[in-house]
């Protein structure tokens, strides 16, 4: 169910970073490229892409982490995460998406605050 008009999203409780660059996310279940991370949080994250996502529904999804572009050294970060929103971007060409992760195991934990650290820049929050 795709609720572009939703105005009343919930309050984010945790600090997101805003990245450098943008990097791929993928349905790990049908290998379809969804769009490139906007932001990310510990909490979840926000995806930009061509197309509406779904709202309300879980998903397998894949980051590749491969800020080089060298896919001999590429990671990928493999985490299930619930669309809970998704709205036209400020370019009405593309559409946001806010995942909030489920099931998170700690090594994700880690990974995601590993990545934070490392192409995220301070938003002074």
């Amino acid at each position: 169910m795709l609720d572009k008009n939703k105005k009343d999203e919930p309050q984010r409780e945790t600090p997101r970073r805003h990245l450098i660059f943008y990097l791929r996310v993928y349905n790990s279940d049908t290998g379809d490229l969804i769009g490139f991370l906007g932001d990310i949080s510990t909490k979840g994250i926000m995806v930009v892409s061509e197309t509406p996502v779904v709202t309300d529904k879980v998903y397998n999804l894949s980051l590749h982490l491969n800020p080089s572009n060298d896919r001999r050294k590429e990671r990928i970060l493999r985490f299930d995460a619930r669309s809970i929103w998704s709205k036209n971007d400020i370019n009405p060409d593309f559409y946001d998406t806010g995942f909030e992760y489920v099931n998170k195991k700690d090594d994700v934990v880690e990974e995601i605050q590993k990545l934070i650290e490392d192409v995220g820049f301070n938003d002074h929050l």
